[in-house]
């Protein structure tokens, strides 16, 4: 782990952190105890080690469990890790939640008055590069050539095989938010020279076409679905990143791919995987297969484990920062809350009185959101806990145990049915088995069960509300349906209002930071901004 920590100072040189610039990664360091990339690979047991690194990246936020040695610079270490950033662009910008904090510019999010100069969209970019930059050295380090230059043969290349089809995986779900969030952005591969240069911009079209086309070349490559290590990436979630990248083509390249959500998401849902029978247990502190028996409706996870993954982002933010009021943390399994993320009436009001999906915590709670700032204002959300499925709670209090599922098989039913209603193929009655069998969870009886006829888009997007919130859904539905940004729907404090008020439709995208526009003359800005 020395040298994985080695490794990781020197490829922070590839990384986008202080301009679009590359770093020379072929310095030799004047200290000889120092160790390089073309030192590190000497040992068999790093290419595992390197692969940890790039799914670390998404739980935590350095080397140095929850604060030193940051991966990034420039920002508070907990605010800067990955799932932490992505979770404020894809829910705090949306109906799903509010934050009452003064740090910097956050409450920009929840209004939709972010700027090219906001740290937290500049975190979260140079938090995807980093990832991408890491993953292309991996890449880089694990072709033929090097591989034969170091004489490895047997069962470790065909390991580093499937280790390198998953870096691509890996890379390609980067990029997919790099797609989604900034649209054009820099572009950068293992093929690209190693020295200082400025990367070209690539369009999104563009970008969308390079990414379906790893996720297809990799698929292959990468274990049968459900037959990988629990937290590693396998078949089944390049498949689903593939049916998300189609889900959402006609934003990228005005072009709809419905037909290919039809093929990717029946893949997946013929692939094995099950429902979990209580909605709750899904988000516990044993949310895994390793401690709940029959759990095997998540495709892919960032894991976490209090002891050894500790960061100030990720589940213990969400699960921490959800607390506060007349909440007492230890029914929750943390030490304290933080008292800042609520919900809005309008994802409250979605819910049926006996949907169990409904996890808020109303008690001194005042539905209306007057005062952004208290905490009593705006209901409670409990989904995340730390507490296992059986009533104990998880091993620490200050760190989660729960992991996040970015991929689950209810969003593949969700994505079929969807995909069905917008004329993409399919079958309508499976469709409509599919959306009813989430609701028989939910209500614990067929009571809450559609007809086909209730079957729309506009059901399909509340029903997307009520399975997956918080799940860093929300934002990407909004925009798909031309409800985000404008005047179309608002919610509570869109806009600076406590009643909601349109936004620009520039925050259907986020900027790409001055910083790097600045630095880098090939960018061009996105419009508006």
């Amino acid at each position: 782990m020395k040298k994985i920590k080695y490794i990781a100072i020197v490829i922070a040189g590839l990384a986008f952190v202080a301009t679009s610039c590359l770093k020379d990664l072929d310095t030799r360091p004047l200290d000889g105890n120092e160790i390089t990339a073309a030192d590190v690979f000497d040992d068999p047991e790093a290419y595992k080690q390197f692969l940890g690194k790039l799914y670390a990246g998404l739980a935590i936020s350095g080397q140095q469990g929850p604060a030193g040695m940051p991966d990034i610079s420039g920002i508070d270490e907990g605010f800067g890790q990955y799932l932490r950033g992505f979770w404020y662009h894809q829910v705090l910008t949306t109906d799903e939640a509010v934050i009452g904090w003064d740090d910097q510019t956050i409450k920009d999010f929840v209004y939709h008055s972010w700027s090219a100069s906001d740290v937290f969209v500049a975190a979260m970019y140079y938090r995807i590069f980093y990832q991408i930059s890491l993953a292309n050295e991996f890449i880089r380090e694990t072709a033929d050539d090097r591989l034969d230059a170091r004489g490895v043969t047997g069962n470790l290349r065909e390991n580093i095989r499937t280790y390198r089809a998953e870096a691509r995986f890996l890379r390609a779900m980067s990029y997919w938010h790099a797609l989604d969030l900034f649209a054009n952005v820099p572009f950068v591969t293992e093929a690209d020279p190693v020295g200082s240069f400025f990367p070209e911009q690539i369009m999104r079209a563009d970008l969308f076409s390079y990414i379906e086309s790893e996720l297809i070349d990799i698929a292959d490559e990468m274990v049968a679905p459900r037959a990988n290590e629990y937290g590693r990436a396998d078949r089944g979630a390049a498949w689903m990143l593939l049916a998300k990248l189609y889900l959402n083509a006609e934003v990228y390249t005005n072009q709809p791919m419905y037909d290919k959500v039809i093929e990717y998401t029946s893949l997946i849902i013929n692939a094995g995987y099950d429902l979990q029978d209580n909605y709750a247990h899904l988000f516990t502190a044993d949310n895994n297969p390793l401690e709940q028996d029959n759990f095997n409706e998540v495709i892919f996870a960032i894991r976490y484990e209090g002891t050894h993954t500790q960061t100030f982002g990720g589940t213990n933010f969400i699960i921490h920062a959800a607390v506060g009021g007349d909440m007492n943390p230890d029914d929750y399994g943390i030490d304290g809350g933080w008292g800042g993320l609520r919900t809005t009436e309008n994802l409250v009001n979605l819910f049926d009185g006996n949907d169990r999906r409904a996890l808020f915590f109303s008690d001194g709670q005042t539905l209306d959101i007057v005062d952004l700032g208290n905490f009593n204002h705006g209901y409670a959300v409990v989904k995340f806990t730390n507490m296992r499925s059986d009533g104990t709670p998880g091993s620490r209090p200050d760190h989660v145990d729960t992991d996040f599922p970015l991929f689950r098989l209810a969003d593949a039913y969700l994505m079929y049915a969807e995909a069905v209603v917008r004329n993409g193929g399919g079958d309508r009655t499976t469709a409509l088995g599919y959306i009813n069998d989430l609701r028989e969870r939910a209500f614990g009886n067929t009571s809450g069960n559609i007809t086909d006829g209730q079957m729309t888009a506009e059901f399909i997007l509340d029903e997307r509300a009520r399975e997956l919130y918080w799940e860093g859904h929300r934002r990407t539905d909004l925009i798909r349906f031309g409800r985000f940004a404008g005047d179309t729907y608002n919610w509570p404090w869109k806009g600076n209002s406590a009643d909601g008020a349109p936004s620009a439709m520039r925050y259907n995208l986020f900027p790409l930071p001055f910083s790097d526009t600045s630095a880098n003359p090939n960018l061009e800005q996105n419009a508006d901004y």
